[in-house]
């Protein structure tokens, strides 16, 4: 399933479009940073409501295609801007990172 594909399936916004539309490899889901860069994976998504330029920072060290921000939380232009010379996607969902989770965790299995 491609990022796109994930994100119409979840109902999610494609917030930040300049991305490669590549296959998602898994997802991984947390709100502290660091222990993003310990355990996410190549290729995956970040699950957050973290939504600020350090997200996009940590995703780029671990090299995550997209960020999938919970609860429509409003993302800062810098963020996104950062998002774009990354080439990282930037979804943003109404709904909680327990249930985006669990959805995606169904789409990719």
């Amino acid at each position: 399933m491609t990022i796109r594909e994930a994100a119409a399936a979840l109902g999610a916004e494609i917030c930040q479009d300049q991305f490669e539309d590549s296959p998602l490899t898994g997802a991984y889901t947390s709100d502290l940073l660091s222990d993003v860069m310990a355990n996410a994976r190549d290729g995956g998504a970040l699950i957050t409501i973290q939504a600020h330029k350090n997200t996009v920072a940590v995703a780029t060290l671990v090299n995550i295609s997209v960020i999938i921000v919970c609860n429509s939380r409003p993302l800062p232009e810098d963020m996104l801007e950062a998002a774009k010379d990354e080439g990282i996607a930037v979804i943003r969902t109404k709904e909680n990172q327990y249930t985006v989770s669990g959805k995606l965790y169904g789409l990719l299995r």
